[in-house]
Order: C-alpha cells, then sequence, then structure tokens
C-alpha cells in the first residue's frame, strides 16, 4: 500500500512538472510542432538514464524510492501517449512530413538522452 501512495505522489507531481514545462516550451516555440511533448521526453529519458545509472552502480535506491522517482515521478512527467496523439493529429492535418519528422525526433533523441544521462553519471560519479 505505501509503494501504491508514493507512485500516486510522484504521479501527481510528475503530472504537474510535465502540464508547465510542455505548455511553456509550447508556447515559446510559436509553432504548432510538438516541441513540448518533445521536450518533456527527451528531459524525463535523460533523467531517468541518468537516475538508472546512479542505482545500478551506486545502489543508493531503495523499492520505495524508485516506486516514488522511476514510476511515480518520471512515469507521470513523460508523455508518450501525447507523443501519439499528437503524432495522429499531425497526420489528419495534413501535415503528413511532420509526422516522420516527430517520430524520428522522438525516438532518436529520448534514445540518445538515455545514454548521455548514464553517460554523464558514469563521468561525475
Amino acid at each position: 500500500m505505501t509503494k501504491l501512495l508514493l507512485v500516486g505522489t510522484g504521479g501527481f507531481l510528475g503530472s504537474i512538472a510535465r502540464a508547465l514545462l510542455s505548455n511553456f516550451v509550447q508556447q515559446t516555440s510559436g509553432s504548432s510542432f510538438p516541441f513540448g511533448t518533445l521536450a518533456v521526453n527527451v528531459i524525463g529519458c535523460f533523467v531517468i538514464g541518468a537516475l538508472s545509472q546512479l542505482g545500478e552502480t551506486h545502489d543508493i535506491f531503495s523499492a520505495e524510492t524508485r516506486a516514488f522517482i522511476f514510476v511515480g515521478i518520471l512515469g507521470g512527467f513523460t508523455t508518450y501517449s501525447s507523443f501519439g496523439n499528437e503524432t495522429i493529429n499531425l497526420w489528419r492535418g495534413g501535415t503528413g512530413w511532420l509526422v516522420f519528422v516527430n517520430i524520428a525526433l522522438q525516438l532518436v533523441l529520448g534514445l540518445v538522452a538515455v545514454m548521455a544521462g548514464r553517460w554523464l553519471v558514469q563521468r561525475v560519479w
């Protein structure tokens, strides 16, 4: 029961952070391209990569902390469902080429961010 409460609390916090950051980036971009979702996904991937590396190499996260951060905060923060919906909306809006740009950027930058997070922790910690 404690882990579920931690996941729920983390999800609440992660969702708020996602909404604030995504909206800020999207408004700042002045574009219809979903830069807000892209930013949140890349940042979330970087953070999960860095924290995963920390956890694996230094064993610093308890099961409860993992539930709170990885499942709760980062699960609430990253927006893969939004990515899917926005990609379909780009398709339906007649901007088919942006569909492929969005998919490629989300996938490649997300994976690179996970690797960068792991790399940074290996070098710094």
